[in-house]
């Protein structure tokens, strides 16, 4: 008996499905949408150009593959400064540690350090206090009615950690916010010209401010990350311009990554938790339970849904022909909830066992993948034990975004 054959995906195919991601509705919920477009295969082609990825291995395999590259400062200026990728604040993100690949990416990388053990004891010192510290802010407004859960806590936890790390001044932190959000458009999925000129002008802004911040350390260092990297610097670069140049986009670089993927993870996990009451005293009898549920809430509802690399060579890619210097777009939202890879995908299931892309992978895995980590299972050990639970008063709204996930309001009041 003959076997029918699919009919091949052409570009227009998947072109309504990414029409209704970029709605309201669809980035509300866009899980249907990619359940849709992972019917289709794990590689169709984008209707922009370049492909879609939305299966977990493959995702998982370029991730990890050396023949698979950031869009770094290289392959923008060869698509022109008439594109998206030739606007200031793309050419301004080129230079930071995510876009650069080897050999500047390992000498970025060791310069920079990581969140080592004794680091993360240093900052969780703080985690514990400005949790609770924000979650009394949470039980005063409760006992008299609503409040946002997202603004006052998932918002605000970030920053002032990585801000206290960092010794900015308290009072800058909420402009840092803002700026932070406004700029990350400018790696969203596809930007609008509005959406890249707020990124432009963000970008600028925080240029301004940690160049300053940099040339004030350099005159008056301390014991701070910032001062650290000043003189990890000066042993590696001779020009005192460029050193200080590179130190700036290590700042920019743990900033950004900080505070929007961890704020979006944070108010997520408690979104989550929300939606599921019985979790709640489960996890406060039993907070050993509450690493699993933080794996989870990155599984089901990753912060960061779309990752991008570009072919190093012409190659295949599941019987897929993609050419040199050609982009692909990893859905991770998609390959999360892939049934090849995990039984029973749509299902929240905080006991199964873990396996996400959300931190990504290979020499990108994210280096403050441990510090949200920790900001997260702090969250929720202080919250199921000295609030009583919460009830969700309303469904939140998200961000127009379709690449970074960011919830805009969460809720709340006593149950």
């Amino acid at each position: 008996m003959r076997v029918a054959t699919p009919a091949p995906v052409d570009r227009r195919t998947a072109a309504p499905l990414f029409s209704r991601l970029r709605t309201a509705k669809g980035q509300s919920a866009p899980f249907p949408i990619y359940a849709e477009l992972r019917s289709m295969g794990p590689v169709l082609p984008a209707p922009w150009g370049g492909h879609v990825v939305t299966g977990y291995d493959l995702c998982d395999r370029i991730l990890r593959d050396r023949d698979w590259l950031e869009p770094d400062r290289k392959w923008r200026d060869r698509r022109g400064g008439g594109t998206r990728w030739g606007s200031p604040s793309s050419t301004e993100m080129s230079k930071t540690l995510p876009a650069l690949n080897p050999p500047d990416h390992t000498r970025v990388r060791r310069a920079a350090g990581s969140f080592d053990r004794n680091a993360i004891e240093r900052i969780g010192r703080m985690v514990g206090p400005v949790t609770d510290r924000l979650l009394d802010g949470v039980a005063e407004r409760v006992r008299h009615g609503e409040a946002d859960f997202s603004d006052l806590v998932c918002e605000e936890l970030p920053v002032a950690t990585i801000g206290g790390w960092l010794g900015l001044p308290s009072g800058d932190l909420p402009r840092l916010r803002e700026l932070t959000h406004d700029q990350v458009f400018t790696q969203e999925l596809l930007p609008s010209a509005s959406q890249l000129a707020l990124s432009d002008a963000a970008t600028a802004e925080l240029r301004a401010y940690f160049t300053e911040l940099v040339r004030e350390r350099r005159r008056c260092p301390g014991d701070d990350p910032v001062s650290r990297w000043i003189a990890t610097w000066d042993e590696l670069e001779a020009d005192r311009d460029k050193a200080d140049e590179a130190v700036y986009f290590l700042v920019l670089f743990v900033l950004l990554a900080a505070l929007e993927t961890t704020s979006t993870m944070l108010a997520t996990t408690v979104l989550l938790l929300l939606e599921r009451p019985e979790w709640w005293s489960r996890l406060a009898a039993a907070p050993d339970l509450i690493a699993g549920f933080v794996e989870e809430s990155l599984r089901y509802d990753p912060p960061t849904q779309v990752i991008s690399r570009v072919a190093a060579r012409d190659q295949l890619l599941d019987g897929v022909e993609v050419r040199q210097d050609e982009m692909v777009h990893l859905m991770v939202g998609a390959a999360h909830r892939d049934p090849a890879r995990h039984d029973d995908p749509e299902r929240f299931d905080p006991l199964r066992k873990p396996g996400h892309l959300a931190f990504s992978g290979g020499i990108h895995y994210c280096m403050g993948a441990p510090l949200a980590r920790l900001e997260a299972q702090t969250l929720l050990r202080h919250l199921t034990t000295r609030l009583p639970r919460l009830t969700l008063v309303r469904r939140p709204s998200w961000a127009p975004r379709v690449a970074f996930r960011r919830l805009l309001n969460l809720d709340v009041a006593l149950a």
